[in-house]
């Protein structure tokens, strides 16, 4: 579900991008705006996102692990521990 959650929001971008390019482009050629300009602002915008990107997965990655906490659950790490000591 969260990897499908993730794509989607990959999908939203990248047509939301697709549609401001097609705006700028527009916008260049009726003249109101230079290509430079474009170009600078679709890079700002870019830069922006995976900022953005980023910092909702740093906090998702954040979530999920206090959630495996409340619960519980064992994680990769404790299952190693746990193999290492019956091991000995």
């Amino acid at each position: 579900m969260l990897k499908e959650l993730l794509f989607t929001g990959v999908g939203v971008a990248a047509v939301l991008k697709e549609k401001v390019e097609e705006e700028l482009t527009k916008l260049e050629e009726k003249g109101k705006i230079k290509k430079d300009d474009a170009k600078s602002f679709l890079e700002s915008l870019e830069k922006k996102g995976k900022a953005e990107d980023d910092k909702i997965k740093d906090n998702l990655k954040t979530i999920l692990k206090e959630i495996i906490d409340e619960l519980g659950i064992a994680t990769k790490e404790d299952l190693e521990k746990l193999k290492e000591e019956l091991k000995k």
